[in-house]
């Protein structure tokens, strides 16, 4: 399982753990050097106690008693200084043992076959031990909250220009070329390389946006011509008398295509440029008036293939839309309805902010249904040659206007795209 902390969070991890091993590692070896220098100052001064009895008293007469928190015992002593059977186990030298449910510190010695055993009561000692410990354990506590406290300071300070810079980024139009570098703002450092990165990271995002910029308008305007060109030749060749039925309707295609051309070629500058400033500038249509139109314009050729189109109009808001993107979505939607349907009907319905188009086409492919909005995915490879652009652009189309597309099947076959068009501020 892994774990996802900010940087911030980790370097107080880091600091808090640092101090709990260093605190206990303090801390243990606090408790073991003076639990051994104890051990060693008793276990000498029970010695010395024990050698004083010996030396100022003799075995017949005993003037000099312990202390009174001591006990001495010596095998074949009389009366309370007879050795008794819990003791006579002892080795020489220091012990710690438990008698009545109270601890003593022992030392015992063998002179000449007898032995001897001075006890001492530890519970003073222990007493010791047990505020040793307390004072131990809240000073470990105290550094390990001493620890989160300054890891938290130290954090704040060492992320500061990293969290300023994050700022700047997200907050900044650095893509405009009036906008400052980054890099003078801070230090020779790591956090210094990282806006000099984003500099130039972002200069050539600005090239490569001038170079889009460039090409989407030459290429623009050199298609402007020629659909200009065919657009006016279609118009003359209407205005000709003699033109039969036939042929009259095969240049009402050409024309209705190169209107389609002239409407795409706009939608594609406009999106490469994301400039809100020219949809502002573009005609504006309400979802019926752009419905009606399109309606009109592929009736003839769905119902050429032997499909049905029903339409229903609903009741749309009177909200007006950007003319261009909204007839390219829908036109997208029913092209490629039309693409994928051999059978049945296609279907066109109006909703309060937004529509629907229905078919009962093959459908989409289970493994290709969350892919069908990226470029160069078809549902059907051999279907046609189409490159796979039109759900791509209508994707792209509705990020652009904060529209949603989304797609679902229908059954026992076909597929159902909704869009829900956004409010349009006035």
């Amino acid at each position: 399982m892994e774990f996802r902390q900010s940087l911030a969070q980790r370097i107080i991890i880091a600091f808090a753990l640092m101090s709990a091993l260093v605190a206990g590692a303090f801390a243990m070896g606090i408790v073991a050097t003076v639990h051994l220098v104890e051990e060693k100052l008793i276990s000498a001064g029970l010695g010395g106690d024990l050698q004083r009895l010996l030396l100022m008293d003799n075995m017949e007469d005993w003037r000099h008693r312990p202390e009174p928190d001591q006990l001495f015992y010596f095998s074949g002593g009389r009366g309370d200084f007879a050795l008794p059977k819990d003791l006579r186990h002892l080795t020489p030298g220091f012990h710690e043992i438990f008698r009545e449910q109270l601890s003593y510190h022992a030392i015992a010695e063998v002179v000449d076959g007898r032995r001897y055993v001075l006890l001492q009561d530890q519970s003073d000692f222990e007493e010791r031990e047990r505020v040793l410990f307390a004072v131990v354990l809240v000073g470990f506590v105290l550094s390990l909250a001493l620890a989160v406290f300054l890891g938290w300071v130290l954090a704040r300070k060492v992320m500061a220009p990293v969290v300023r810079l994050a700022r700047q980024v997200r907050h900044r139009d650095q893509l405009l070329g009036l906008a400052p570098p980054l890099a003078p703002d801070y230090a020779a450092d790591e956090v210094g390389e990282l806006a000099v990165a984003f500099d130039a990271t972002l200069g050539r995002l600005r090239q490569a946006l001038d170079r889009e910029r460039l090409f989407t308008s030459d290429v623009s305007h050199e298609l402007r011509t020629p659909l200009m060109v065919l657009a006016s030749s279609c118009e003359l060749l209407l205005e000709n008398p003699g033109l039969d039925p036939r042929g009259r309707a095969q240049v009402e295609r050409i024309a209705r295509a190169c209107e389609e051309m002239r409407e795409l070629v706009q939608t594609f500058l406009m999106l490469a440029r994301a400039q809100h400033e020219d949809a502002s500038m573009s005609p504006r249509l309400t979802l019926g008036q752009v419905a009606e139109g399109l309606i009109a314009l592929w009736r003839e050729p769905i119902e050429a293939k032997g499909l049905r189109l029903i339409y229903d109009g609903g009741h749309p808001l009177s909200t007006r839309y950007h003319a261009t993107l909204l007839h390219a979505v829908m036109g997208n939607l029913l092209r490629n309805a039309l693409h994928y349907t051999d059978h049945g009907f296609i279907r066109l319905t109006l909703e309060a902010s937004g529509f629907v188009v229905e078919d009962s086409g093959v459908g989409i492919p289970e493994e290709k249904r969350e892919a069908m909005f990226e470029p160069f995915v078809r549902g059907h490879d051999k279907r046609g040659d189409g490159l796979g652009l039109g759900l791509s652009l209508v994707q792209r189309i509705c990020e652009n206007q904060g529209w949603t597309v989304s797609l679902s099947t229908m059954e026992p076959n076909g597929c159902r795209f909704r869009v829900e068009l956004a409010p349009v501020l006035e």
